[in-house]
């Protein structure tokens, strides 16, 4: 029987394992409801073999508030709402030195998480660190694409300026033990990537491949919608997995896993929207499925397309990771 880290560091090298590695990245949204009192043993206790870092907002910050954080996001009653960065005034304003990553890790809360789950792999993510996503919500969506035609140059400094934040992430949680890093980076709707191919070589790939650099860990990638198209850019830039897969953007397990599975781990793909109700049938299928397509030979971990998050049925959440222990045996 191996261990979770050795499992999960199996399937990152395209080996197969014991089983197929159950790897929710974001689990902690309903604690209560799933009975659990903290998200470190959240993670364990509920069978996965990854465990998520401790991460901390300075109490300064506004981000998830209302009003206009250090990055230039606008938030309103915890949603976000626009962004302000316009010119390069604003981006000076709305920056801050790298040395601002120590503030987002309890470095001693980080040594007991690991000591007490010595087995299991330990993993850094969040939506926020990824350069497009961080860029589009610092200038508002509709100017930042505006700007990408009128004024490219401004918006390659802006994504350089993030991407020094998300290398500064990312070289801190990995030199507190993070043995996989998960850049969530937004990039397409249901259809289809936000930018064209060609468009994503010339503002997203040179910056994708500086963070994976950054890092002596293996890093995935996560976005939802459709990014089929952007995959052979992920290799290029260096990911060593995608996660998410969202099945209602039309992302096909089975086609990925043929096209780009020797070349990428493929982390997700089980449905959120089975999770809204409690058919308890239809969770247990949509688990079936995605070993069934997404198993065979390795490379492949077993996660919702998206996260635990607010709003799910607390029954149907807890039949999938239930039923994930049951299953996905090689």
């Amino acid at each position: 029987m191996m261990k979770p880290r050795e499992r999960v560091m199996a399937a990152l090298a395209h080996e197969v394992p014991d089983r197929v590695p159950r790897f929710e990245v974001w689990i902690d949204a309903l604690l209560d409801e799933l009975g659990q009192t903290d998200a470190p043993s959240a993670y364990v206790n509920l069978g996965q073999d990854c465990v998520m870092m401790p991460m901390q907002r300075p109490p300064e910050s506004n981000a998830w508030k209302t009003g206009v954080d250090e990055w230039g996001r606008v938030w309103k009653d915890g949603m976000y709402a626009d962004g302000v960065i316009d010119t390069e005034e604003d981006l000076l304003d709305y920056s801050r030195p790298v040395s601002y990553a120590e503030e987002y890790f309890d470095d001693g809360l980080v040594g007991e998480v690991q000591a007490r789950y010595p087995d299991h792999c330990h993993i850094y993510g969040t939506h926020e660190i990824g350069p497009l996503t961080a860029s589009y919500m610092a200038m508002g969506f509709e100017q930042f694409f505006m700007r990408m035609v009128d004024d490219p140059g401004f918006v390659h400094r802006l994504l350089a300026n993030r991407t020094e934040w998300s290398m500064a992430l990312c070289r801190k949680a990995a030199s507190l033990g993070a043995e996989v890093i998960v850049v969530g980076d937004d990039a397409a709707y249901q259809d289809g990537p936000m930018i064209s191919p060609e468009m994503w070589r010339e503002f997203v790939l040179p910056y994708h491949s500086r963070i994976v650099e950054s890092v002596d860990v293996p890093v995935l990638w996560h976005s939802d919608g459709n990014t089929e198209q952007l995959l052979p850019f992920a290799i290029e830039a260096g990911f060593a997995g995608v996660h998410g897969l969202e099945p209602a953007a039309g992302m096909k397990l089975d086609r990925i896993k043929e096209q780009f599975g020797t070349d990428l781990v493929l982390v997700g793909n089980v449905d959120v929207r089975l999770l809204f109700e409690s058919d308890l049938a239809a969770v247990r299928a949509g688990v079936d499925r995605c070993l069934e397509q997404g198993a065979s030979g390795g490379g492949y971990m077993l996660a919702t397309c998206n996260s635990i998050f607010a709003g799910l049925d607390p029954m149907a959440v807890a039949e999938l990771f239930r039923y994930q222990a049951t299953v996905g045996m090689y």
